[in-house]
């Protein structure tokens, strides 16, 4: 079966790369018994997909920088040290309580 059979939605993109990577490319699609092509979509699809998490994770963080700007309300980092040293032990204590 083609890759356009397989995948009819996918369209073509080219991409230019220096002899160098190109050949490592190659390589590595020998080794593995894999076509160069298939390394590139794999490659690109990890990337994306990490780089999705790493832009939600930032997304996150802003909103939660956004809610201690509105609140004031945070859990002192003493506090926070002390459970997270708890953790694993037969003492393990909850979550610190949130304050302004």
């Amino acid at each position: 079966m083609t890759e356009a059979a397989a995948n009819p939605g996918a369209r073509p993109m080219s991409v230019k790369l220096d002899a160098d990577t190109r050949a490592r490319i190659e390589q590595l699609a020998q080794a593995r018994r894999r076509t160069p092509h298939w390394m590139m979509r794999e490659a690109i699809a990890q990337y994306v997909d990490r780089e999705e998490k790493r832009e939600d994770f930032r997304q996150a963080t802003l909103q939660a920088w956004d809610e201690y700007r509105a609140t004031g309300e945070h859990a002192a980092a003493a506090d926070v040290h002390t459970w997270l040293q708890s953790w694993g032990t037969d003492a393990e204590q909850p979550a610190p309580a949130c304050t302004k």
